[in-house]
């Protein structure tokens, strides 16, 4: 009996120990991934206002829109070399803390992640340097190619990122080898995934609304010190048109279709996010409340009736199936998270359209480079832009829970088998304190070229 006792003892610590090495190397990643997004996404909206600086300069014979363009083209190198430092220790993560997953799934995975290494990353690289520093011997036209060259560069970064992202939401283009192991049989079907397809440009739109904002918000707090407030102008207009434009466009069609592809693919998910736990004919959109998995309800709603039935299937009587039709192993890990970071995500968003509506009207108007309030409200809705990113990337990845290959492998089968949690947990922590160094250098060295203005980019 005491030897069963024993035997049972040790079974349980063995599970509580393997529970908590999978949370850690879960926590692990989220935080080095997100941490790492704060800089690509800025890197790759920056980009394109770049090119609009140096098409404009290059139309006009405007010499201040390329000085504008060397301005940003120092931040944009700031934040590029950050986003390399923190970018490349995820790769060798793949290896150290999801083994198992890089096993079965490294004949998939690696094609997108290698192209985005041997194509974009040098095509982007290669020509940031001669954007900087060949500006007299690559002459105007040449200079412009070099900036176009950058941005493809980024774009292309993000979309081998995003399909190895989408292949784990909705895998097709595989088949399984005699191991068990998944091996790839078409990489058209991997690079043209349905999923990639609305989930690429809707990150490069939330990626353009943060560079966008960043922009105007810079533009706008020269012009209230009263300094530099030609560049100024120039950078509320840009990024004003920026951020109106992606903003809508992150509404529909890329929002819209992405959401009907998580109705398509994973229904479960899309009941998560809503916190519809009973299916329903004319089910309501929940635009607040607190989801109970416990008693499966929503507390304290506010509710469009037939909303959700109508923008996900386009009709207002369509049923739409709730959590209770799914197992509860099926379900998302932590649906209340989801739910919440879905709707401040949504929430940004459609902020974000009445902020540029807004301004845009009083910049139709002639009012907006005079209007204070409105200069403080570009200023101080920049960090906005990377809080909804933040929390897409958080709906997309904890919508896919429990699965790491969605239907294939479940998170739990891929990490790697012989990491303890105090082991990951151990390079955790020096990951936290090396990205704080990180982080508050990054912010010095913008201010620092934010306090110098664009006038010493001439």
């Amino acid at each position: 009996m005491l030897r069963g006792c024993a035997d049972l003892l040790w079974r349980t610590m063995l599970i509580v120990v393997m529970d908590s090495a999978l949370l850690v190397h879960r926590l692990h990643f989220a935080f080095t991934i997100t941490f790492h997004y704060l800089f690509p996404q800025l890197t790759m909206g920056l980009a394109l206002l770049i090119v609009v600086l140096k098409t404009i300069a290059l139309k006009t014979g405007d010499e201040h829109y390329n000085h504008a363009a060397r301005f940003w083209a120092k931040i944009f190198a700031i934040n590029f070399a950050m986003g390399v430092v923190t970018g490349i220790p995820m790769e060798f993560q793949f290896g150290t803390n999801w083994s198992r997953f890089s096993r079965a799934a490294g004949g998939v995975i690696g094609q997108t992640l290698a192209m985005e290494g041997v194509y974009s990353f040098f095509l982007e690289s290669s020509f940031l340097g001669l954007f900087l520093f060949g500006e007299k011997s690559l002459g105007r036209v040449g200079h412009w190619f070099a900036a176009v060259a950058v941005w493809a560069g980024s774009w292309l970064s993000g979309f081998f990122i995003v399909a190895t992202d989408a292949w784990m939401q909705h895998p097709v283009g595989y088949k399984l080898g005699p191991g068990g192991e998944i091996q790839l049989d078409s990489l058209w079907g991997l690079l043209l995934n349905p999923w990639v397809l609305w989930q690429y440009p809707h990150t490069m739109m939330g990626a353009l609304a943060t560079g966008s904002f960043v922009m105007a918000g810079i533009g706008a707090f020269y012009l209230l010190l009263r300094r530099d407030e030609k560049y100024g102008r120039t950078f509320v207009r840009i990024g004003l048109l920026g951020a109106l434009a992606s903003s809508v466009l992150l509404l529909f069609p890329t929002g819209d279709q992405q959401g009907k592809n998580v109705a398509r693919h994973q229904p479960v998910t899309l009941a998560a996010t809503e916190g519809l736990f009973q299916t329903a004919r004319g089910a309501p959109m929940a635009i607040l409340g607190q989801p109970d998995t416990n008693t499966g309800r929503l507390d304290n709603p506010l509710l469009l009736p037939k909303v959700l039935s109508m923008i996900t299937y386009g009709r207002w009587a369509a049923e739409v199936k709730g959590l209770n039709e799914y197992p509860r192993d099926l379900w998302p890990d932590n649906t209340p998270l989801l739910f919440y970071s879905f709707h401040i995500m949504v929430g940004l968003g459609t902020i974000f359209i009445a902020i540029t509506v807004l301004c845009g009207l009083a910049l139709w108007r002639g009012i907006l480079y005079e209007s204070r309030p409105l200069l403080w409200l570009l200023t101080l809705a920049m960090p906005f832009p990377y809080i909804a990113n933040t929390a897409g990337w958080l709906t997309a990845e904890l919508g896919r829970q429990p699965w790491l290959i969605y239907g294939l492998m479940r998170t739990e089968h891929g990490v790697s088998p012989h990491v303890s949690a105090g082991n990951a947990l151990f390079t955790l922590l020096g990951f936290m304190g090396m990205y704080t160094v990180l982080g508050i250098l990054f912010l010095w060295l913008v201010q620092r070229e934010i306090a110098h203005g664009p006038e010493a980019a001439q």
